[in-house]
């Protein structure tokens, strides 16, 4: 049973909802025992903030599987499948280590340590990378199975280190990874339709909850943010994007139909609609690298700095990188959606005013005496 758009927008809906709610609640916790984040010079908050957002979000993500769980139209996801359980103990795991984090710093081995568990979870249950297809040239990879895990493990730690790199603003790192996930449900929805993935692939649930998740969090941490998700829900939000584009992409071995879109898929796809995180991570490391610190050190000099630095306020450089986003999704959704190559002449035009914008626009007062932030490290 291929499932409609109605039956992801109610579990997307519940998501919103449930996190929406259950937001409320853990920022009168944060508040009574005082898991609060105090602005230093590091930090770019002015007041003393909540940090248990993430909390709110993984109880979204659990009664979101639950209710889907109970829907006929996702019955062939759930039947049979280890894929729904693995997610949820995957993302136990990597909240918990997230949610110590938020209350007593780890070492970054430690961190890191736990983001391999998840993903070792993950593959456990289903959740790897079978095939790797090499783009333009239509050539599909099988991955051994001494080499799936290696890739499955580091895609989940290269995605969770993402996310939790640009939770540098507020409503930033929800925004993107809402923008993202909308994209890939889109995506991965249309691979369904046209039998390239079977239909129980959790690939399209797994986005339209995460989805779900950002916007029942954004209202709650967009500028001026009332609460942080901290790394808990940063890390969350990176394990859902990479579960979801494993489970589409890394078992995905039928030949291209002719779009343009399934001529680069799988492999470039989660590359474009969540550019924004990668490029700044991959950044992060060659600059570590090159200076010969520890890469999990943290600097000023991630992409929402640069614009803060620009003279963009926050909100301002949030939606610059929002729009970015967008633009890069929209280059593999278009095809996607309307059976036409994508002209890259709108897309480049479009590009240029993004840019002209970020690079030209008078600085604002608030952008001028805006201090940078730090990494979500140092700022939960």
């Amino acid at each position: 049973m291929i499932t409609g758009y109605r039956d992801f927008l109610i579990v997307a809906g519940v998501a919103a909802v449930c996190t929406f709610v259950l937001t409320f609640v853990f920022r009168r916790l944060a508040a009574r025992y005082s898991i609060i984040v105090v602005p230093d010079e590091r930090r770019v908050h002015e007041r003393p903030t909540p940090t248990l957002g993430g909390a709110a979000m993984f109880g979204g993500l659990l009664v979101a599987m639950c209710v889907a769980s109970q829907m006929k139209a996702f019955e062939m996801v759930f039947r049979g499948n280890s894929e729904p359980l693995g997610l949820v103990l995957g993302a136990a795991v990597i909240f918990g280590v997230g949610a110590i984090d938020d209350l007593r710093e780890m070492s970054p081995p430690a961190k890191m340590s736990g983001q391999v568990l998840a993903g070792t979870v993950l593959y456990f249950f289903g959740i790897t990378m079978l095939y790797f297809r090499l783009p333009l040239v239509g050539t599909t990879l099988v991955l051994s199975p001494d080499i799936a895990p290696v890739v499955t493990v580091l895609w989940v730690v290269g995605l969770a280190n993402a996310i939790n790199f640009i939770d540098g603003l507020d409503g930033l790192a929800a925004g993107v990874v809402g923008i993202a996930a909308t994209a890939f449900f889109l995506y991965s929805h249309q691979l369904v339709l046209h039998g390239v993935t079977q239909p129980q692939s959790s690939g399209p649930l797994i986005a339209v909850i995460t989805l779900g998740v950002c916007v029942g969090f954004l209202p709650h941490n967009f500028h001026p943010a009332k609460i942080f998700m901290g790394d808990a829900g940063a890390m969350l939000l990176g394990l859902l994007m990479a579960a979801s584009t494993i489970s589409t992409v890394g078992q995905t071995n039928t030949a291209s139909i002719g779009r343009s879109y399934f001529f680069f898929a799988p492999i470039l796809i989660p590359f474009f609609i969540l550019g924004i995180p990668i490029l700044d991570t991959a950044f992060a490391v060659l600059r570590r690298a090159g200076r010969r610190t520890n890469p999990a050190m943290a600097d000023k000099n991630h992409l929402h700095h640069r614009l803060m630095r620009l003279g963009h306020g926050q909100t301002r450089s949030v939606l610059i990188l929002w729009a970015w986003t967008a633009l890069l999704s929209g280059v593999v959704l278009y095809p996607a959606l309307v059976n036409h190559n994508v002209s890259f002449v709108p897309v480049a035009v479009v590009g240029l005013g993004i840019a002209l914008y970020t690079l030209f626009t008078p600085r604002g007062r608030s952008g001028a005496n805006a201090r940078p932030a730090g990494d979500l490290s140092q700022r939960t």
